[in-house]
């Protein structure tokens, strides 16, 4: 999902193909075959191909790097960004989100989920001006996917954020439990021998 739909404009420099390959049990013809596809040797990092200064004049700035996002905003926050989309014509891109409104980032996953519709809700403020508030998103034009399929795809690659962010997580968790467990039977063992 990754590779197909983000590493077009986002990299995730933190990552080297071969940890990838390694962690994901793929041989190196596997790897090249399905996720390589612009001629990387097996040891560079996962780089974009697109050009900074084309990124700076298609979206206004470079897309982000997208090794650490989900440890500096959250899985659940990247997982409803990628769900907010929303159809606005005044956009350069005619879709905007509701999560972080105004972005530059164009609805990459639209053909998947589809192009959803804004509710919108009149508000008056203090001022006495009515302006109108996004209260919610309805469906609109249908993608390819279901709803409950597009969650998972969704739900999926964000796991695949999450592991980048930080390989060796469930290896340095499994090792935190074993050295709590040594430090407790030492303890025991210390305070016997007291």
């Amino acid at each position: 999902n990754f590779v197909n739909y983000c590493l077009g404009c986002h990299s995730a420099k933190y990552m080297r193909y071969s940890q990838l390959a390694a962690d994901l049990a793929l041989t190196e013809d596997e790897l090249r075959e399905n996720l390589m596809f612009t001629g990387e040797r097996i040891y560079d990092p996962m780089d974009t191909a697109m050009p900074a200064e084309k990124a700076h004049d298609w979206f206004g700035n470079a897309p982000p790097d997208l090794s650490l996002i989900t440890r500096s905003r959250g899985t659940d926050y990247v997982y409803t960004f990628l769900r907010a989309f929303y159809a606005d014509p005044t956009r350069p891109t005619e879709v905007n989100n509701a999560v972080l409104p105004g972005t530059a980032m164009p609805h990459v996953l639209a053909g998947l989920q589809g192009l959803q519709r804004p509710r919108y809700e009149k508000v008056t403020g203090e001022d006495g001006a009515t302006v109108e508030h996004l209260v919610g998103l309805e469906p609109g034009v249908p993608g390819e996917l279901p709803a409950a399929a597009y969650d998972s795809f969704v739900r999926d690659t964000v796991a695949f954020l999450e592991y980048v962010a930080e390989p060796t997580k469930a290896k340095r968790q499994a090792l935190g439990v074993l050295v709590i467990l040594f430090l407790l039977v030492f303890t025991v063992f210390t305070w016997f021998l007291y």
